[in-house]
């Protein structure tokens, strides 16, 4: 079975070589050809995953050799695959939602003369990402790494005739160029102190290994995390990446770009494990980052970037749980194969509701929708219900047991954490149940011409200025649309209990991330019961604000907070404030101290040079005459320097 490791990656690369290269031959069938890739790579995996839960759970793990790629002195760069509990979570994952997307995208992408090229862009990222997670060493894995940057670039910016997808496509390249630069660090720190880049030399050698090189190259490998899963302070990029086309904006919160960070962070618990001052900056960071994104999630008015807050939010429970160590490492993936379920279906239910609004994404001008949208709106409510932890659905079991972990970290530091995940959970109760009200009931604000604003400017100007407004007309989406919907909110509603059934998916990942409990200071039945009471809470406080009150078609302008919340609390402003206008600014500087000073120096010196050059060309007059009496003078002078010599 080793052999079939490297056809998971392949497929889906021949699929976007076929694509991209094939011409406007395929375009009538360039579509299926890309959907038949991915599923294809996903049937690869399934027959992997059977015979895997064939094997006893410490020999499981298979590894594929296919060449040398850098054999050069000691320095030594295989092109090789590992396939292990953890590495097959994330196939089934990337390539299970991966292939519903494509097909989803089938009917979303129907009708724009690029769609070739837009299967092409998913195959390619499929293939990314999986040759991330397969990779059996760091250098590898950073190939992988840098082609999921290059394919999210080309699907953010894939409607680049709109300069703002344009401009979030770069946001998003260059942001991430930052992380990049961390992971490329981590990469030479460990050849330099390991001799090597494969996993297993490097995670079995921490403990021979001083603590303060494990803890630079953790480090170094959370600023490579945070830009790959938009974590504080690299998050910036996250938000504006939805002018891409709405399935993209599911590929990448629910089953590949955002989910690498974690998995790096994963993978590599052996080398946090033993730098718990990098432990700590990760935990740091989750924490952080469930909140803020779950702020920004809160005053959004369009639908896809309220759960792109979301995303940030969840994504943050994640690194907060690799960051706990062996307490959390199940929990986070856990939660990460949950979220890809009810997040997948979330954005696809999105991008189903603008399929039937003609693409507005405002939900100050939805409202009603669940009686013309019944699909739509099952799958999302269901989806919705998963996220903000619902008893019973996937959710709940699996950021419920984030929550836990987080008390039993211990001391005043857990009650910290576990404080702050439960607050995040209220939020997450709250912007969600908001998005709900909004889009799904109360009054059909649709059927009302929209007030222009110069903040919401209005879809159809011209038309509304002459007294035109055309309402849409929503309408269900097409079962190729609605099929994989379907599925994901299944899956949303299932995978958590499945998961849970004797801590099935704990003893899954434990040979690889191992497991360990905590000694938390409360009960478990508390942590749920607390859950579900600031749940309530949540929703409570949102039916308050949206469902009992009509929603206006212009939002407020609201608290500071809120106002914050809607710029993305400021991170763009901070951005420009200190890097663009103070690089900007340093740049001016430094290049008026390159003028002034170095330029000075070297300029100053020639013309020192020049000017005493001048003056001994004066002394070279030609005259042979000159020459003598010069000779005559100075040896006149010599011999009375010497008889005044002796005379003294």
């Amino acid at each position: 079975m080793e052999n079939l490791i490297a056809l998971l990656v392949a497929a889906p690369l021949v699929g976007a070589a076929l694509l991209l290269c094939g011409g406007k031959r395929l375009d009538r069938t360039g579509h299926w050809i890309g959907t038949l890739f991915a599923a294809a790579s996903f049937a690869v995996g399934v027959a992997l995953f059977a015979d895997m839960l064939g094997r006893s759970a410490d020999h499981r793990a298979l590894h594929q050799h296919l060449f040398t790629w850098i054999p050069v002195g000691g320095f030594r760069a295989d092109v090789a695959f590992q396939l292990d509990q953890l590495s097959m979570t994330f196939v089934l994952l990337i390539t299970g939602v991966g292939s519903l997307i494509h097909v989803y995208s089938i009917g979303y992408m129907e009708h724009d003369e690029r769609r070739r090229r837009f299967f092409g862009y998913l195959n390619l990222f499929l293939a990314a990402m999986l040759l991330l997670v397969l990779a059996d060493n760091y250098l590898l894995l950073y190939v992988g790494w840098e082609g999921v940057g290059l394919a999210s670039y080309l699907l953010i910016g894939f409607w680049q005739h709109k300069p703002s997808a344009a401009t979030a496509a770069k946001k998003a390249f260059l942001v991430n160029r930052v992380g990049d630069m961390g992971l490329s660090i981590a990469i030479m720190l460990m050849f330099t102190t390991f001799g090597t880049f494969a996993f297993g030399p490097v995670l079995a050698s921490t403990g021979a290994t001083s603590e303060g090189k494990l803890t630079a190259i953790g480090l170094m490998l959370l600023l490579a995390a945070c830009g790959k899963s938009a974590q504080v302070p690299l998050q910036s990029w996250l938000g504006d990446a939805m002018e891409g086309p709405t399935p993209v904006s599911a590929l990448i919160h629910a089953a590949t770009m955002v989910t690498a960070g974690v998995y790096l962070i994963t993978r590599s618990g052996a080398i946090f494990n033993a730098a718990p001052d990098a432990q700590t900056a990760v935990v740091a960071v989750g924490a952080v980052t469930l909140l803020f994104g779950a702020i920004v999630g809160c005053a959004k008015d369009d639908i896809k970037k309220a759960l792109a807050g979301s995303t940030m939010s969840q994504i943050g429970y994640m690194i907060l749980a690799a960051g706990l160590g062996p307490i959390g490492y199940a929990f986070a993936i856990m939660h990460l194969v949950t979220h890809g379920f009810f997040k997948a279906g979330l954005f696809l239910g999105a991008g189903s509701v603008m399929h039937g609004m003609n693409d507005e994404v405002n939900m100050r001008r939805y409202g009603g929708l669940r009686k013309y949208m019944p699909v739509t709106f099952l799958t999302f409510g269901l989806g919705y219900l998963a996220i903000i932890g619902f008893p019973g659905l996937s959710g709940f079991f699996s950021k419920d047991k984030i929550i836990e972990a987080a008390f039993a970290k211990g001391g005043t530091e857990g009650w910290i954490l576990g404080g702050a995940a439960l607050l995040g959970a209220a939020i997450t109760a709250f912007y969600m149940t908001r998005v709900m009200l909004m889009t799904f009931f109360g009054e059909e604000r649709w059927r009302k011409a929209p007030t222009p604003s110069p903040d919401q400017p209005s879809v159809e100007p011209a038309a509304e200025t002459r007294g035109e407004y055309a309402p849409p007309h929503p309408h269900e989406s097409p079962k190729v649309m609605t099929l994989p919907m379907i599925v994901l909110a299944i899956g949303s509603v299932f995978a958590g209990g499945l998961f849970s059934i004797n801590e099935a998916f704990v003893k899954w990942l434990e040979p690889v991330t191992s497991f360990a409990h905590g000694h938390s200071p409360v009960s478990a039945t508390t942590v749920t019961a607390a859950t579900i009471a600031v749940l309530l809470l949540g929703v409570a406080v949102a039916w308050l604000m949206y469902g009992r009150r009509p929603v206006p078609s212009l939002a407020p302008r609201g608290s500071l907070l809120t106002r914050a919340a809607r710029r993305d609390l400021l991170q763009d402003d901070f951005n420009d404030l200190v890097f663009v206008r103070g690089g900007g600014h340093l740049t001016t500087t430094l290049v008026q101290l390159d003028h002034t000073v170095v330029d000075g120096a070297v300029n100053g010196t020639a013309a020192s040079m020049g000017g005493l050059s001048g003056l001994l060309r004066q002394l070279q007059s030609g005259f042979v005459r000159s020459y003598a009496v010069q000779m005559l003078g100075g040896a006149a002078v010599l011999v009375a320097a010497t008889l005044l010599m002796r005379g003294v």
